[in-house]
């Protein structure tokens, strides 16, 4: 039998026995609806902890996608970087070579001569 049955049954019994079947079964019906809050309230309880598994899945996806990334960005970084002193160098050695056969060579623009001074 179901909820709403037992109210049935319980309301004619108790108009039977003297009219307050109408207490009863509201009675009844309160409980019922309280069973079902406290059924429904255990449920989302029960299902926390795999959300946060699911959160934290989610969240260590994220993470080491983000980590991947950080370390592609490191490793352009220092083959720029290389590349850049590479450059410099080569520049650097052409300078002294047009000096060597008495030419002068055209002045560096300024961050190129801040990275000389600074090697930044």
């Amino acid at each position: 039998m179901n909820v709403g049955e037992w109210v049935g049954l319980i309301s004619a019994g108790s108009t039977l026995l003297g009219g307050s079947g109408y207490f009863v079964a509201r009675a009844t019906a309160r409980a019922a609806a309280a069973t079902a809050a406290a059924s429904e309230a255990a449920a989302r309880t029960m299902a926390e902890p795999a959300q946060r598994a699911a959160d934290l899945a989610s969240f260590r996806e994220i993470r080491e996608d983000l980590q991947r990334r950080l370390e592609q960005s490191e490793e352009r970084e220092r083959a720029l970087r290389g590349l850049v002193r590479t450059f410099a160098a080569y520049v650097s050695e052409l300078s002294a070579q047009l000096r060597r056969s008495g030419g002068e060579p055209p002045a560096p623009p300024e961050a190129v001569g801040e990275y000389f001074r600074t090697g930044v």
